[in-house]
């Protein structure tokens, strides 16, 4: 009884002197656009502490530097007297606190790029995205803690993922959350303003959206149709991990996409987005960032979490992440039925000309894209088409040859769901962790039946044209190689304030031949000058070996060039549905 109560008695004297962290995020002027943060640190007995804020935010992988949105960072004793602070590197900086039991630090943010993966703030509302706003003490990122957020007079509703404390530290209309370690406090981006809110229940769990910004949409029916791609992706794993997800989505003129959080998501799209084709687009980024809450949150490469928030975290497996989700978003929509199969076909042959036919995939292994993303995928020039292929779009292709692969091993008794579902289990339910690169390849390989390393070579660290149709006629499906050889100019031009100017040159291309550069103005052709409109005609014109004389201007210097037309090998396939037949059973299993 006695040792009972000491230990109770030294629990309790842990619990209170254990370190404890504590965040307010203000607003007072939304027109400048700048968030203030204050973090309060109480019980950290080291003489220094080093705060860091990261220098990207995960699931968009460049390094965007966000401490550069930050003021001088300032800190004081529980006295209010200031403490020293130096800034050490780029985005750390040292607190000298002497053991201060209480610390108080101070920083602006300033918040003026509205997109999925960056912080905002106006009079019409403010997104955080936590990454680029909360600061970390190094060393700590495991600690539990509160956000007490305090609103803007004129914002009426908070919708965020964190959960409401148990134990509120709000005051004066502010609402104070909880977070169990930082990693879950930068997950869960906050929404705050006067956006419309509603709520739908699908495959059990309650889900939440807010809507910012006007648009046509209307509410019923996206209830009802979330609701049906939500519950077709659940079904692919079988299972759905939240209790509660909540859906954010900003309603502008340039939709920019989604970024995919453990039980959340950001949507960007255009405002009219929500009728006739454009609508089965926007169900299309409702699925891509909903798989993601298994694919890439809890089924991941190793590198993907924890975190290491101050560099590039480098995995080759992107194509997987990204690309199988942008295969799913497709299937999830014909399971849920908003997209035919007919419509889905004609989408995966669109995807797979798209790779075949670009420049950069014969340059650029899409082992070798996932690994580039940092310096490539988000920092495009006027060559990448020339050296890089998306691992989006050949990933998604890549999914659609293995999910094959794997019905017709198992004659049609199972498909790439069950890989998910084995790797959901095994990795992140058992083991609680991502799977290694070779890890997933030995996995992948009880699945299809066979060894991978010649596929591997070929098209995962090579840049072979994929085995289409060997491939699709397991499913009833021919392939029809539609590839041309035609004379082409290879050079995109746009017309600029009444000047045609050189936007893009094909690697090897008949105008690379001829010396012309991005940047160039096209003056003439053949002693005409001309428009976009008459150049293009006239060098479409042009048959092989022809020739044409143009005038360039570079840094105001006339140039004369001559352009000899060669022909340019463009590959192109035709999915079709082999007629003579009905569907197979592989199929109808494929496309159910």
């Amino acid at each position: 009884m006695k040792l009972t109560l000491l230990f109770a008695i030294s629990f309790l004297t842990f619990q209170l002197s254990a370190q404890t962290i504590a965040y307010q995020l203000r607003m007072p002027k939304p027109q400048n656009h700048y968030f203030e943060v204050e973090m309060t640190l109480s019980d950290f007995k080291e003489k220094e502490l080093n705060l860091k804020l990261p220098v990207w935010a995960p699931g968009s992988y460049l390094v965007r530097e966000f401490s550069k949105n930050l003021n001088l960072v300032k800190a004081f004793d529980e006295n209010g007297k200031e403490i020293q602070v130096v800034k050490k590197t780029k985005n750390t900086w040292t607190v000298n606190s002497n053991g201060e039991k209480k610390i108080k630090v101070k920083y602006e943010v300033y918040s003026f790029e509205l997109s999925v993966r960056t912080s905002f703030l106006d009079l019409t509302h403010g997104f955080v995205s936590g990454s680029g706003v909360f600061m970390y003490v190094d060393g700590y990122k495991d600690k539990s803690g509160l956000l007490e957020i305090v609103k803007h007079p004129t914002f009426s509703t908070i919708t965020t993922a964190l959960p409401k404390a148990k134990m509120s530290i709000a005051k004066d209309g502010s609402e104070s959350f909880e977070f169990s370690n930082y990693d879950q406090l930068v997950d869960c981006p906050i929404e705050i303003g006067n956006q419309v809110v509603f709520d739908f229940t699908a495959a059990g769990v309650k889900h939440t959206v807010a809507m910012y910004g006007e648009g046509n949409y209307d509410v019923p029916t996206l209830k009802k149709d979330m609701a049906k791609v939500v519950q077709a992706a659940t079904d692919v794993f079988g299972v759905n991990p939240n209790k509660e997800y909540v859906f954010i989505i900003h309603n502008v003129v340039d939709g920019q996409g989604g970024l995919e959080h453990t039980n959340s998501s950001t949507l960007s799209v255009n405002r009219w987005t929500y009728q006739d084709a454009e609508y089965t687009g926007f169900l299309s980024l409702v699925a891509h960032e909903y798989f993601h809450l298994w694919n890439v949150k809890r089924v991941r490469p190793i590198e993907l979490g924890p975190f290491d928030y101050d560099q590039e975290n480098y995995t080759s497996l992107l194509w997987v992440m990204e690309g199988f989700t942008s295969y799913y978003e497709k299937l999830i929509l014909v399971r849920a039925g908003f997209m035919s199969k007919e419509d889905f076909l004609n989408k995966l042959q669109g995807s797979i000309n798209y790779v075949e036919g670009s420049v950069g995939t014969r340059v650029q292994p899409v082992a070798h894209a996932s690994f580039d993303a940092w310096i490539k995928a988000y920092r495009p020039t006027e060559n990448s088409a020339n050296t890089s292929m998306t691992y989006y779009s050949r990933g998604s292709v890549i999914a659609s040859i293995i999910d094959i692969l794997i019905i017709d091993n198992s004659k049609g008794k199972q498909c790439l769901d069950h890989f998910f579902q084995h790797l959901y289990k095994k990795y992140f339910i058992e083991m609680n962790r991502g799977f290694s690169e070779i890890e997933f390849k030995t996995e992948l390989e009880k699945f299809v039946g066979k060894n991978l390393d010649e596929f591997y070579k070929k098209y995962i660290d090579g840049t072979d044209i994929l085995p289409y149709a060997e491939v699709f006629d397991k499913v009833g499906i021919s392939v029809v190689d539609n590839t041309s050889f035609k004379p082409s100019f290879g050079a995109t031009v746009r017309e600029e304030g009444g000047k045609v100017m050189v936007k893009n040159v094909r690697s090897g291309s008949s105008a690379e031949e001829a010396g012309i550069s991005v940047g160039d103005e096209i003056v003439g052709c053949n002693s005409y000058r001309v428009d976009q409109a008459m150049l293009e005609a006239m060098m479409s014109g042009l048959g092989t070996a022809e020739t044409a004389d143009l005038l360039i201007a570079r840094e105001e210097k006339l140039l004369a060039v001559k352009v000899r037309m060669t022909n340019f090998r463009k590959p192109n396939f035709q999915l079709v549905k082999q007629s003579n037949e009905k569907p197979t059973a592989n199929f109808m299993y494929w496309l159910r």
